[in-house]
């Protein structure tokens, strides 16, 4: 890296947490110094062992305070207010796109805590398990989270995802209803409207109730995988010069049932994409497209007014064989034309990145070990470790490889990209250098205490809210 590209890359990360520190309001030089405390940490395992960071130079007391206070609640008037400028300030650190649309990823990720009798507002999460025959399940809450994907020529590859929003889905939503509260927002926000936006999920937000609330924007093309027993239709398209016929008018052709390939046409569209893996095996993958396909609506989304481009991705060796299960995706929005097959499918692929999000904050960045009673204080910390994650992110450029003494391959690899891990062995160094907008804190004494013979009442204990199995009115087909 250049001098100038240096000088750069440290402008960019002094105007993040410039804009940062002006965007916290209560406590705020505690909460950066818990951030970078948060995103230098190799040794900690607890959150209060945050407080043994050099960085951190406050007493642990005010660690928990900084948590507790970082944002107020939900039904605080000033809450909005102040999520839109952390929004703000993290949307600035996304580089622009040199592809004509902006990808943004969405998906949720369990928080487990099936021991916190005094927790409110506990249920039953979707937890992978990993001895065969026990079932995937936990108790605890569930967090919607919506990344921007940046482009991959800005990350060299490597697997960055920049949390915009992250909330807790209540136990009377579904992740896809809470999602789309969070891309309401997101979507009438002006820093991403130059461009389309293409938005991709897994198989659990191919439902209506999401897909048919984001087809009510027209700059929003969203990519979701479906799972391989669905069953759509082709558009059904009258002949003109056949006479019309009285009733109701038909909208939808032949059945097209993903498990049975008799049902099938020719695609639309067929794309072949050599590649090679990195121990050197040469694939070829697959892309076919049809054009013009519908599912059923429901009474409140009728999806007969929503064609889409269904694909198909089937991954085969020099041989022509299979290597795994095809996967199904489905594009739709009014402006699904404007992306090849190829552009959906590398789309798809960057989803994943989110999966390395997660998985590295539930490591390394603490996410899910604030074993706190208290529900806000719970939220404000997964929030926290998002944010942690982004000063990773802005400090990328400047981080440089920390080899330990039996890391041999980071010695002699000189090209070793930098990864989240490698930033956060390394952000202490970058912070010690830059300095930080937090003062210096000054000692106010101790506190007196509770007064003798208080007795503290105890928490109240809560049930795990197990959710009904009643189909609601949306669930309804459609006449």
């Amino acid at each position: 890296m250049t001098k100038n590209e240096t000088a750069t890359s440290v402008e960019e990360f002094l105007v993040w947490r410039s804009n940062l520190f002006q965007g916290l309001k209560a406590r705020k030089e505690t909460i950066i110094e818990l951030l970078d405390a948060l995103s230098s940490n190799q040794q900690a395992h607890s959150v209060v062992e945050l407080s043994l960071n050099p960085l951190f130079r406050r007493d642990y007391n005010s660690l928990y305070r900084g948590i507790q206070e970082f944002l107020p609640t939900q039904t605080d008037p000033n809450y909005e207010q102040r999520i839109e400028t952390l929004f703000s300030a993290v949307s600035r650190t996304i580089p622009p796109t040199s592809k004509h649309y902006n990808l943004f990823g969405i998906d949720t990720t369990p928080c487990p805590r099936p021991f916190a009798e005094t927790l409110a507002d506990k249920t039953f999460i979707h937890y992978p398990n990993p001895i065969k025959g026990n079932k995937p399940i936990n108790i605890g809450h569930c967090y919607s989270v919506v990344c921007a994907l940046p482009d991959q020529i800005d990350t060299e590859k490597v697997p960055w995802a920049v949390p915009l929003s992250g909330e807790r889905v209540p136990s009377k939503h579904k992740g896809v209803n809470q999602g789309n509260q969070q891309l309401k927002k997101i979507w009438q926000s002006s820093l991403f409207s130059d461009k389309l936006s293409v938005l991709v999920a897994d198989s659990d937000y191919s439902q209506k109730d999401f897909i048919g609330e984001q087809v009510k924007h027209e700059d929003v093309v969203t990519i979701t995988r479906v799972r391989s027993d669905r069953v759509f239709y082709r558009q059904f398209i009258r002949d003109p010069n056949q006479a019309k016929t009285s009733g109701h008018p038909r909208w939808y052709g032949d059945k097209f049932d993903l498990k049975d390939d008799q049902t099938w046409t020719e695609p639309d569209e067929v794309h072949h994409v050599p590649f090679t893996t990195k121990k050197g095996r040469q694939l070829t993958v697959t892309i076919s497209g049809w054009k013009q396909m519908l599912m059923r609506g429901t009474k409140n989304y009728k999806m007969n007014n929503h064609p889409f481009t269904l694909l198909q991705i089937v991954v085969r060796d020099q041989e022509r064989n299979s290597i795994w299960k095809p996967m199904w995706l489905i594009v739709i929005g009014s402006r699904r034309d404007e992306l090849s097959l190829v552009d959906c499918y590398q789309c798809y692929r960057q989803r994943y990145d989110m999966e390395h999000l997660f998985r590295f904050g539930k490591q390394r960045l603490l996410m899910t070990s604030y074993l706190t009673p208290d529900v806000h204080h719970e939220e404000n910390w997964f929030k926290l470790t998002l944010l942690s994650y982004v000063n990773l992110w802005g400090a990328r450029k400047l981080a440089v490889v920390l080899p330990r003494d039996w890391e041999q391959y980071l010695k002699t690899n000189k090209s070793i990209k930098i990864t989240p891990s490698l930033v956060q062995r390394d952000f202490s160094r970058i912070i010690t250098t830059l300095g930080t907008f937090a003062k210096f804190p000054k000692r106010r004494g101790f506190s007196s205490g509770r007064i003798k013979g208080y007795k503290k009442a105890p928490r109240t204990r809560h049930d795990v809210i197990k959710k009904g199995s009643k189909k609601s009115t949306e669930n309804l087909k459609a006449p």
